[in-house]
């Protein structure tokens, strides 16, 4: 059969990365009893007694740092040379690095074991930042000296953990049913949603802090921070138990096989280019709409309204009914942010600017999750954590699409044209699940197959 986004039946399935974990010690809570029914008022309940209590806040917070990189080379990087020009280079440096550096932190964490590879990008991350952090400071406007706080800033996020992305591959062993060698659907739901909604929050509150350290203190203040926690929480993520679910690759699929389910796997991981684009090109808008009202400070707060209702969002899929599939979830989601995306361009008064990014934000959530739960589901035997990985850098990438064509587009037309641009990313993510829905609407030989 023709692999496809879609797979038949993601619950149905083994989750394929996933060999049976071996059985942890008895004061471990990872997998040390099946769990309990899964009843509808305990959808999130259930997530301490798979991973244990400190895994919620430990994973939460680890991945704040990341949230904190970009935002924070911006405003250190502008801070000490004068030009929003040069901040821009560096917050885009981080963004490339991370973009580039994300992948091949998911196949060393599938290679070596998730303990091994946060270990090693927890101290490498810490390094680079102090490095850039320091090369910053020294305030060498020549030509030697920004090129080295590029490359610093392009290293700082090369080796960036990617906790929110490892933490999601945790999930999807920790709801493995092992007597039944498949997923249990209602858990990994959950988890899901709630990692869509903690990525949502960080990426809220990261830059909210770091714009309220450098302005009550100092701008190198948020990232100094920022490397503290990564040496810190990310050390705490990766020495978790949980670390256990998920077990070194020993064996790799058939060349073959890799091939064809990789061409699936290219499906999500375009949708994320697609949603970071729909992100980046809604940012620069934003700032360009404050502008427009004198208040070009406040457009991350502006921002932070699409974020809230965005979280929210992703926090109900747990609840939604099982006969509405991925497709139909994907479509759905898809037709609504193309909507909404087309909706903000039309304001030119803040309220209602407000009322309809909190309306846009509805069914990013809900897409976030879906695409991510896809992802894990077409990808390669041993490569959870590489796709997983892959995915967040087409958002990064994404990101710095969606940025520069709505930049271009609000310098040559204004703010209403830069949000025509997300109406059109979210376009190519309907044009991406309708298409995905063909290709798996017929198998080898043209045989139908379940549209579920």
């Amino acid at each position: 059969m023709t692999p496809s986004a879609f797979p038949a039946d993601p619950s149905a399935r083994p989750i394929p990365t996933h060999p049976t974990p071996p059985t942890p010690a008895p004061s471990t809570p990872v997998h040390s009893t099946p769990a309990a029914p899964f009843r509808t008022t305990r959808r999130y309940a259930v997530l301490p007694q798979l991973a244990g209590k400190a895994f919620l806040p430990v994973g939460f917070l680890a991945r704040l740092p990341l949230a904190m990189l970009t935002v924070g080379a911006l405003t250190l990087a502008t801070a000490t040379s004068g030009s929003y020009a040069f901040g821009g280079l560096a917050a885009g440096g981080v963004g490339l690095g991370s973009a580039a550096g994300a992948p091949l932190f998911g196949l060393l964490a599938d290679k070596a074991g998730q303990r091994r590879a946060l270990l090693a990008a927890a101290a490498a991350n810490s390094a680079a930042v102090g490095l850039l952090l320091t090369a910053a400071l020294q305030q060498d406007r020549g030509a030697a000296g920004r090129a080295l706080v590029l490359g610093l800033a392009v290293l700082a996020g090369a080796t960036s953990p990617q906790v929110g992305s490892l933490a999601r591959v945790r999930w999807m062993a920790l709801t493995h049913d092992r007597t039944t060698g498949a997923p249990d659907a209602r858990q990994l739901e959950a988890a899901l949603s709630y990692e869509s909604t903690a990525d949502e929050l960080t990426f809220v509150l990261g830059p909210a802090l770091v714009g309220l350290l450098a302005s009550v203190a100092a701008p190198w203040l948020p990232l100094a921070l920022a490397a503290l926690l990564t040496a810190t929480l990310v050390t705490a993520f990766a020495l978790h138990p949980t670390h256990a679910a998920v077990p070194p690759a020993r064996s790799s699929a058939a060349p073959a096989a890799v091939r064809a389910v990789s061409r699936a796997v290219a499906v999500p991981v375009l949708a994320m280019v697609c949603m970071g684009t729909f992100f980046g090109s809604v940012q620069t808008g934003l700032i360009a709409f404050a502008g427009s009202l004198g208040v070009a400070d406040l457009a991350g707060l502006f921002y932070a309204v699409m974020g809230v209702s965005s979280a929210v969002a992703a926090l109900s899929v747990a609840y939604w009914p099982e006969r509405f599939s991925v497709r139909r979830r994907w479509l759905a989601a898809a037709a609504l942010m193309s909507a909404g995306g087309f909706a903000l361009s039309l304001p030119s008064a803040l309220w209602p600017m407000l009322v309809l990014l909190f309306a846009a934000g509805i069914p990013v959530g809900p897409m976030m999750v879906t695409v991510f739960r896809i992802g894990g589901a077409v990808a390669p035997e041993g490569k959870l954590g590489t796709v997983m990985t892959a995915l967040a850098s087409g958002i990064v990438a994404g990101t710095a699409i969606g940025s520069a064509a709505a930049g271009a587009a609000a310098q040559s037309a204004g703010y209403h044209q830069s949000f025509l641009v997300a109406a059109a990313a979210a376009a190519g993510l309907l044009l991406l699940g309708a298409a995905a829905g063909r290709q798996r609407a017929r198998g080898a030989g043209g045989r139908p197959v379940n549209r579920r």
